[in-house]
């Protein structure tokens, strides 16, 4: 997630999420290498291999990556790498850019950096995985365990989320009547109309629960709606792949079909940012302010405006990464199959995850070592709480003798 302002923004300094800020600075200077790895498809991955300072020696290395995040300079490299570990946070093909992201090119990149930390000499390898790099992280955990391969020795998730699909799910705004209208409104379903219990900011919202499960299930089925048009639009390619063979490739029919069979139909996905919890805090009630990390300060202004998620999408990276029906970068799949042990930290004043989806990921979880935490208070990027939720994350990964 890449938030527009935040709270802790300033005139000189602005926001920056997952980057580090004076507050997470070490007491010393840690080791940093710029690393670049070739996938065994051929992809690039960057980042920056943070290790303990003065050059002491690490046993366990921490991976960390987003599906389109660089999390090469998040703010938890220097914290951990400060406690004596070796810290890689990379950034995976699609750094800043998930027009056409395939969550299991993703899981490539992933196996592909624990890799080269088992190379480099790594006794353990933890995969952490924050917002949506949590799904990405027991994706990759859970594919690489059923092919009988070695891979992560411990799973912690930090602020993350059930999976970016199942984050668009309660997110999309359902009534969109015309995904080709921007403006194009179903007053019973709008979250902005008065009738249906909004108020303009910064007041808080009241939605009608009975109105709110029509909400949520309007939402899946304009997930349902793209995901037919994604299906369509890849259907289209194949069948002109399959009639290409008999033709005669000196002909224009060859020449037409040639293109269909190639040809990318992008999606555009207007009104991404529609969650009437970020109006109505007796939603899901938590430590929340009212908004969220992508628009300030009105939701709306995301939502109608520039931010959002998933704007502009191939067919492919929709279904992949956007799509609560088909992705399969979801944590209540992939928990059950990560068997590792796992620890589960979740911020409660986060404006984007609720308590009860922290709670789920807990529940589904695989492992027999399963620890849940809070930080009692804590926004989305833990900005003042840093500290204390690193307390937490280290003492939790040295009892289990990851040094």
């Amino acid at each position: 997630m890449t938030p527009a302002t935040s709270p802790s923004a300033t005139t000189t300094r602005p926001f920056l999420g997952y980057w580090p800020d004076p507050a997470d600075e070490p007491t010393r200077v840690p080791g940093r290498e710029p690393i670049a790895l070739v996938t065994p498809d051929g992809a690039i991955i960057r980042g920056i291999l943070w290790t303990p300072p003065g050059g002491a020696p690490w046993h366990s290395a921490v991976v960390m990556s987003h599906p389109r995040g660089d999390f090469s300079v998040h703010y938890a490299c220097p914290l951990l790498a400060d406690a004596g570990y070796a810290v890689f946070g990379f950034a995976t093909r699609y750094v800043n850019n998930d027009i056409d992201c395939l969550h299991e090119n993703c899981v490539t990149d992933v196996q592909t950096a624990v890799g080269e930390m088992r190379r480099r000499g790594a006794e353990s390898v933890v995969l952490l995985g924050n917002c949506g790099g949590g799904s990405l992280m027991a994706l990759s955990q859970s594919a690489s365990s059923q092919q009988g391969e070695m891979f992560g020795d411990a799973l912690i998730t930090l602020a993350a989320h059930l999976g970016e699909g199942m984050f668009m799910q309660y997110v999309i705004d359902p009534s969109v009547t015309d995904e080709h209208d921007p403006l194009s409104v179903d007053p019973e379903l709008d979250m902005y109309n008065p009738d249906n219990g909004w108020k303009p900011w910064p007041n808080p919202s009241t939605y009608d629960r009975a109105w709110l499960r029509r909400y949520r299930a309007a939402q899946l089925e304009r997930i349902g709606r793209i995901d037919a048009q994604a299906n369509d639009s890849l259907d289209n390619r194949r069948d002109a792949k399959a009639r290409l063979g008999p033709l005669d490739r000196s002909t224009s029919a060859w020449s037409a079909t040639r293109r269909q069979a190639v040809v990318v139909r992008y999606l555009t996905v207007y009104r991404t940012l529609a969650d009437p919890a970020y109006l109505d805090p007796s939603i899901d009630p938590d430590d929340r302010v009212l908004g969220t990390v992508f628009a300030a300060p009105d939701p709306l202004d995301g939502n109608y405006g520039y931010g959002g998620l998933a704007r502009t999408m191939t067919a492919r990276g929709w279904l992949s990464t956007w799509s609560s029906l088909s992705s399969h970068a979801k944590l209540v799949d992939t928990m059950p199959k990560v068997k590792i042990p796992t620890l589960i930290v979740h911020p409660t004043g986060d404006t984007e995850i609720r308590l009860w989806q922290a709670e789920a990921i807990r529940d589904a979880a695989g492992a027999q070592d399963v620890t849940y935490e809070t930080i009692t208070g804590a926004p989305h990027y833990l900005d003042g709480f840093r500290r204390e939720a690193f307390d937490v994350i280290i003492g939790w990964m040295r009892d289990r003798g990851f040094q």
